[in-house]
């Protein structure tokens, strides 16, 4: 067996990545910096990753030349790149939103005859356009509300949270199904959607509250019914989509006996740290229930620009562990930002693997970017996570056999020194040495 070796490496403000080839040998009986791979014993498969395209995003593409706009697109959704095979949009506008937009605004219109995709057409659609086409195969679309419209809402504004107003709801439902509707119409296939986008927060940008009972009944009473009423079963429906810390009471307090086939998963996002045990707790305790984690950035008041390779270590700490704990998807948030992190309409800015120098108009590539690429790239749509084990916590490690039958192990070194590694599987072993605060991608032949 031949073990390729692709690495990331840096420190503060600098990178370098380069490739080595190992030969494996019979294996030695070292006890002492081993990690274990085991293919025999297998866990739940890959769907894939992703990223959004946001109203954001899509209008800073729109100000990218021809040229640029190919060198992003091709670096995402080719094949032979990162192999992006999803996507997150919003419905309505979000935080990442040039201006707040609604597809309508009229109470009374029951039958959303006034219902305009007009907005989304303006910049989020040439951007989507242009992925599909790169892919060479339909993209799975997840869809997210942030906000029903105002009028529909306790408070009468998108901002703030409120919740929805109860003689609103079905008409919301519907409102969401018609989302669904304009994108099929369009030849995009709208694989899953969340009922509410972080309805835990009350921000100052686009935001609506649901308790666990708030959110379950609007899913079994109006959601499901509206989805088999418009013939659109198929659609996956994901709870929850927040942060991890309480992912798993909402689910206990969501699925039961009568939601249960109305619930495909639970959607999460990272902001409150690691929780991965919570995601443990799901697995084990609804073990048909997709995780997928559906949104995650570094936010600009905590990213420092000084040391960007912290902030990538950060983000594959963050991808192995949810790995590691039953996540079959993974959803980055913008696919592209300007130079400070924007635009949008409430100034929450937030560092994105591209950036814009709209001043200078220079497409910027981040180190987030190649640390994504590590794992969209190797770990393919149906790969399925293989035991392992490590000799130290220093090592963040996950491992996948894909379909082609190689075997692909993602390692993270956390610490500020060189660490070796003796890679053992069937009887044989490898030397390796990972870098400092780097992360190395092991292919198995």
């Amino acid at each position: 067996m031949e073990l390729e070796l692709f690495t990331t490496y840096g420190q503060g403000s600098w990178q370098e990545q380069f490739r080595q080839t190992v030969t494996f040998k019979e294996d030695s009986q070292a006890e002492n910096q081993v990690v274990n791979l085991y293919p025999e014993v297998r866990f739940e498969t890959l769907e894939g990753f992703g990223g959004a395209i946001t109203d954001s995003a899509a209008y800073v593409y729109s100000l990218m030349s021809d040229e640029q706009k190919k060198e992003l697109i091709t670096t995402y959704f080719s094949p032979d790149r990162m192999n992006y095979r999803m996507v997150r949009i919003h419905m309505d506008s979000c935080d990442f939103s040039t201006e707040m937009y609604e597809a309508m605004g009229d109470s009374q219109d029951t039958e959303l005859s006034t219902f305009s995709f007009d907005r989304t057409e303006k910049y989020i659609m040439p951007m989507l356009r242009d992925a599909q086409e790169a892919a060479g195969r339909p993209l799975e679309l997840m869809l997210s509300p942030w906000s029903p419209p105002a009028f529909m809402k306790t408070n009468g504004s998108r901002v703030q949270g409120g919740s929805i107003r109860p003689e609103f709801r079905k008409m919301w439902a519907d409102y969401i199904c018609r989302y669904i509707k304009e994108f099929r119409d369009r030849g995009y296939k709208v694989k899953r959607i969340s009922l509410q986008n972080e309805p835990k927060a009350v921000q100052t940008w686009d935001s609506c509250i649901y308790t666990s009972k708030q959110e379950k009944e609007f899913l079994r009473d109006f959601m499901y019914p509206s989805l088999k009423e418009h013939g659109m079963e198929d659609v996956e429906i994901f709870i929850w989509d927040h942060n991890k810390e309480r992912v798993y009471e909402r689910v206990k307090e969501i699925v039961d006996s009568e939601t249960d086939k109305m619930v495909t998963g639970v959607a999460f996002h990272w902001y409150s740290g690691d929780h991965f045990e919570a995601l443990d707790l799901v697995r084990r305790h609804f073990p048909d229930k997709k995780m997928i984690i559906s949104e995650s950035c570094i936010e600009y008041s905590k990213f420092n620009e000084a040391d960007i390779v912290k902030s990538a270590a950060r983000l594959s700490h963050e991808m192995i562990g949810d790995l590691n704990n039953g996540m079959s998807a993974f959803y980055d948030w913008n696919l592209l930002l300007d130079e400070k992190g924007g635009p949008n309409h409430v100034g929450n800015y937030c560092h994105a693997p591209f950036l814009f120098d709209t001043q200078n108009k220079r497409l910027l590539p981040q180190l987030i970017q190649q640390h994504f690429e590590h794992f969209s790239h190797y770990l393919i749509p149906g790969s399925v996570r293989i035991g392992f084990s490590r000799y130290t916590e220093e090592i963040d490690v996950t491992a996948y056999e894909r379909p082609d039958g190689k075997i692909t192990a993602i390692f993270l070194n956390k610490a500020d020194r060189l660490l070796p590694v003796c890679l053992r599987m069937n009887g044989q072993m490898a030397q390796m040495l990972l870098f400092p605060e780097s992360v190395t991608t092991a292919m198995i032949e």
